[in-house]
């Protein structure tokens, strides 16, 4: 099944603001590049809530799946 890039970009919008700084950075720097994989990563981790997320980024978390680590490390390069 091939994932909706429109959907994934909304998915993206936060309600945390920091998260949605980083996003929007994101987005234009990255998301037209991401492979399927890449993609199908991003939308899994989308699914967690944004305080955890947020600190996934900010390093105050760890990654909670190593799937998302090369996520998490493009979100950090802005």
């Amino acid at each position: 099944m091939t994932l909706n890039r429109g959907r994934v970009r909304w998915q993206c919008r936060r309600a945390l603001l920091e998260l949605d700084l980083v996003f929007t950075r994101f987005l234009e720097r990255h998301f037209d590049r991401l492979t399927d994989g890449q993609l199908a990563d991003l939308d899994d981790l989308l699914l967690v809530e944004d305080h955890d997320l947020w600190g996934m980024i900010n390093g105050s978390r760890p990654v909670e799946n190593d799937r998302w680590k090369e996520m998490v490390e493009l979100l950090r390069a802005g």
